[in-house]
Order: C-alpha cells, then structure tokens, then sequence
C-alpha cells in the first residue's frame, strides 16, 4: 500500500477510524444520538489492539440481533449506553472468527428486523385528505 494510499485505509487512520467506529455505533438501535469520550477512548483502544472494522461491525450487528430476537413477552432491555457494551461480543468474535460471508447477511437481518418493527404509517385523516371514518 502506497504512503497515501494507507491514509485513506482506516486500519492505518486512527481519525477515518474512529469516525467510522463512532458512526456505526449511533446508527445501532438502541445507541446514543452522540458518542461520550468514554467512546472515544474505547474506539480509540480498538484501533491500537489492530481490531479490524469488519470484526467491530460484526460485533455491533450481532449484539444488535441478539437485543432484537428477545422473546415476546419480556421486559425490554435499557437502551446501550456506552460503546464498551459491544467489547465482550468482540473478544467472543476475535475467540471464534466468523466467515467473511456473515457480515453481509447480518445487515439484512438487522435491516429486516427494523422494517418489521417500524409502526405503520397513520391511517389517513380528513385533515390529510383521506376519508373520514
């Protein structure tokens, strides 16, 4: 990889990889609008380890699944509050590495799920020109 080349890759760009740790979490469900400085130097640990961003997704999407696929009926978990939540998913997946075919169809799983659990648009309404029920 040529000098600029490497500062365009985030395994090599401490700031293109923070950026994109931090953006991946908020984007999670259930994640803060912001990140702390808590998350910050969580990332920022990541990076230095040499965690790649295909396993910090991975990780990110796998957790996110697991939070979703609760059965029906139990209480709902407190929203994720900090980007450490996702460091024990991420040593389970540094211990027992996935296929790289798995990342793909964890987003599409994730995707359905929040499709499945988005409320259905508001009936129409005279005010919207709808009928009147």
């Amino acid at each position: 990889m040529t000098p600029i080349a490497s500062l365009l890759d985030p395994a090599h760009n401490l700031t293109l990889y923070l950026s994109s740790v931090l953006n991946l979490y908020v984007d999670q469900p259930d994640t803060p609008l912001r990140t702390t400085i808590q998350d910050q130097r969580q990332a920022r640990l990541w990076f230095e380890r040499g965690i790649s961003l295909a396993v910090v997704e991975t990780a990110f999407l796998l957790a996110s699944l697991r939070r979703a696929s609760r059965p029906r009926g139990v209480p709902p978990l407190p929203r994720i509050r900090s980007l450490a939540y996702f460091q024990p998913v991420i040593e389970e997946l540094l211990d027992h590495p996935v296929s790289e075919g798995y990342l793909p169809y964890l987003r599409v799983q994730l995707r359905a799920l929040v499709d499945q659990a988005e409320p259905d648009p508001a009936p129409p309404t005279a005010l919207s020109g709808g009928a009147p029920r």
